[in-house]
């Protein structure tokens, strides 16, 4: 019912569906009503989600409701037409769950290292945002992968438990980006079991990292903070000789910690995770790709910015975004800074430059301008401007997000 509106529209919808006025709902939310009603005729915007938070708490629905997820993902040679309903029903497999109920019949698994080899290949696909790709061949790999948790027993079963870790973490980072945070958080909460099934620590702070993600995307900041602050915790002794993997994912642990405090409106907090970050990164002393964490220098000045924009600083995103070089870095990464850079060029009305690096995103991951909420709010906020420029409107058509929303 709300897929086309502006996050303000649904602010407008769900507030009269739940009989409150203007005045009401923005003192609930700390807010003047001459504010709020800018907000629901798009003439101020709403993009930091500490304050869409407040609102979806006080108007009682979820954080999806206002920002619009999660969106139809459409079929393609690539994805065939069984896509996230097949992976629902791949991560609700009672058979997997419980499995001494579902047979006692001998199991067959497919060798580990053609598991192993069929992760690498599904992560690169997340990271260059092959987005068909990942709908079609997740719910096998991770049927696969349980399979083989059942059917292996040892140092393998450990393998098996580890290869299952990151088909969720890949289920799960892959759902946040279509706007499916419920569905994200059980990926990721199945893979952090699994990960601790498979006793290795960067597997579990690997993890740890991709659940503290899930619950960022649904509001759940100060349990997001806290999972992966205590996951960096618990691999600090193991920093006094780390492994480029482990430095890796202890880096990116406080990246997330960063993010989540950021939006939690934790200015100080914020900062002090991403100096911890940075000192990471600085002693790897490289861009990396280690356990696919994208981790390094640059990813640290990618939060950076992310933060800002985040924290309300527009100027400060600009200043750090705008002049960044992540042509070095997956696909997945180049494409979320871009859509953040252009987030902060339009909000300082710099609406030619914020298309063009989302025209520019456009052309190598197609699927991630496409789907991502944050590049859909602001293709549908260039739209509610006076004379939108044609490409907006030609993106948003390739985008499926139409101009106005629905009259009630």
């Amino acid at each position: 019912m709300t897929d086309d509106m502006t996050i303000g529209q649904r602010v407008a919808f769900y507030r009269r569906r739940r009989g409150l006025t203007q005045e009401v709902l923005a003192g609930l939310v700390g807010k003047t009503p001459e504010w709020l009603r800018k907000v629901e005729t798009n003439r101020a915007d709403l993009d930091r989600l500490s304050v869409i938070r407040s609102i979806a708490k006080a108007l009682d629905v979820s954080l999806g409701d206002l920002i619009g997820a999660p969106r139809l993902f459409e079929w393609s040679d690539d994805s065939g037409r069984e896509t996230i309903p097949a992976l629902r029903a791949a991560l609700h497999d009672y058979r997997h769950l419980a499995p001494t109920l579902a047979s006692t019949a001998v199991i067959e698994a497919p060798a580990l290292r053609e598991i192993e080899n069929d992760v690498a290949e599904i992560w690169t696909a997340y990271q260059h945002s092959r987005y068909g790709t990942l709908a079609r061949r997740l719910p096998y790999l991770i049927h696969d992968c349980l399979t083989a948790t059942e059917a292996y027993h040892g140092d393998d079963r450990e393998r098996a438990h580890a290869m299952t870790a990151y088909a969720h973490q890949l289920a799960a980072l892959f759902l946040t980006k279509l706007g499916e945070g419920d569905l994200a958080w059980t990926a990721a909460s199945r893979g952090l079991a699994a990960a601790n099934s498979s006793h290795d620590h960067v597997v579990i702070g690997s993890l740890s990292r991709s659940a503290a993600h899930s619950l960022a995307s649904i509001g759940e900041y100060a349990q997001a903070r806290g999972l992966a602050a205590t996951a960096a915790q618990f691999l600090e002794p193991q920093l006094a000789k780390p492994t480029p993997q482990l430095l890796s994912v202890y880096g990116s642990l406080h990246l997330v910690c960063a993010l989540a405090a950021a939006r939690d409106d934790d200015r100080s907090s914020a900062d002090t995770h991403i100096a911890e970050a940075d000192a990471a990164a600085q002693r790897l002393g490289t861009d990396g790709n280690h356990v696919w964490t994208a981790f390094g220098p640059t990813n640290v000045s990618i939060h950076q910015t992310t933060v800002a924009m985040e924290l309300g600083d527009v100027q400060r995103a600009i200043a750090i975004g705008a002049p960044l070089d992540t042509g070095a870095l997956p696909v997945e990464r180049q494409v979320r800074h871009a859509i953040e850079t252009a987030r902060a060029l339009a909000r300082w009305n710099r609406i030619d430059d914020a298309l063009a690096a989302l025209l520019d995103a456009e052309v190598i991951g197609p699927d991630q301008v496409r789907y991502h909420r944050l590049s859909r709010d602001l293709v549908r906020d260039i739209l509610t401007r006076p004379r939108p420029p044609r490409l907006a409107v030609e993106l948003s058509d390739r985008m499926g997000v139409r101009s106005g929303g629905p009259r009630w």
